[in-house]
């Protein structure tokens, strides 16, 4: 299968490579600039469409893509053959030794389900992603996540997330979770003007996350 991604490599590689899952809409102009961005923070970054087998390819998805028919015809263990192949270009660069997934919406919980699929995966970072997308993985996750959510996410009340937790706990996976108050869905993405202080501070957290330096507004 074949499949469009936008890769933006960094000046100044850190050694780390990011895996971009986008929301339902596929390779969006917006995770196109988060590609850009990731870069400018020495980070070797691809981000990936997910319908390249029913929808062809493309230099990215317009307003109006119609992509809930793709979604539907989509399988999570192709999100993953898609995800292991991006993780391959990234290690052929040769300036990357840590590989992380970040996800949004329904890329959230394929970035989480990344742990279990994907060998040697450094970590998997989710914004609001739907639990009930990942449970049937909890059990083989290896890699670290990182659950970024949003607080008055209609997809995934604060009980759904709290329950998310515990099962991550006592599955023994290693988490870190941090919930924005009052925040929607697409916070980060979608709404990211009324919600700069939590856009800024996933940014610290993430590349907290990574074990990389913010890079300077």
């Amino acid at each position: 299968a074949r499949f469009s991604a936008h890769r933006v490599r960094p000046a100044s590689p850190n050694g780390t490579g990011v895996v971009i899952l986008p929301d339902a809409r596929g390779l969006h102009a917006f995770y196109c600039t988060l590609a850009r961005l990731f870069a400018e923070a020495g980070v070797e970054a691809i981000a990936i469409d997910y319908f390249g087998r029913s929808a062809g390819l493309t230099e990215g998805r317009a307003e109006d893509f119609d992509f809930m028919i793709h979604v539907r015809q989509g399988k999570f263990a192709d999100v993953s053959t898609d995800t292991s192949a991006a993780i391959k270009q990234l290690r052929a660069l040769g300036t990357v030794q840590r590989v992380f997934t970040v996800g949004f919406c329904y890329g959230g919980a394929m970035s989480w389900r990344q742990s279990a699929d994907q060998d040697g995966l450094a970590g998997a970072i989710g914004f609001y992603g739907v639990p009930d997308r990942t449970r049937d993985k909890i059990a083989e996750m290896k890699a670290p996540l990182l659950l970024l959510q949003a607080g008055a996410d209609g997809a995934t009340p604060e009980a759904e997330s709290a329950k998310f937790h515990q099962e991550l706990t006592e599955a023994g996976v290693d988490y870190r979770a941090h919930t924005y108050e009052g925040a929607p869905h697409s916070f980060f993405d979608r709404t990211f003007d009324q919600w700069k202080d939590a856009c800024s501070d996933s940014w610290k957290r993430i590349f907290a996350f990574m074990r990389i330096a913010p890079v300077a507004a």
